[in-house]
């Protein structure tokens, strides 16, 4: 049975830093992220703002997504964000 995937970018504001995961369940990773639940980079560098995400069918397609943007130049990272959401909302107040 597949499960659906999905591969975000959080930010700590316009054009700062940058983080790329991936997830099953993007509304409780999110807020994880928010909330400060998890340990590490993200909470370390105060990433909170979901700037970016795709939905895949199966989270094998989301991971293989993940990989190919985290080896992606950072300028890269930033035009991929700003085609999709030039003002760098975020995205989370969306989809809650």
């Amino acid at each position: 049975m597949m499960k659906a995937g999905f591969t975000y970018i959080l930010a700590s504001q316009k054009r700062g830093t940058l983080y790329i995961g991936v997830t099953n369940d993007l509304l409780k990773r999110i807020y994880q992220h928010r909330e400060g639940h998890s340990d590490g980079f993200t909470r370390e560098h105060n990433v909170k703002r979901l700037v970016y995400y795709e939905c895949f069918d199966d989270i094998s397609e989301a991971i293989l997504r993940e990989k190919k943007l985290k080896n992606w130049h950072r300028d890269w990272k930033i035009s991929l964000i700003e085609e999709n959401n030039p003002e760098w909302n975020d995205l989370y107040y969306k989809i809650i």
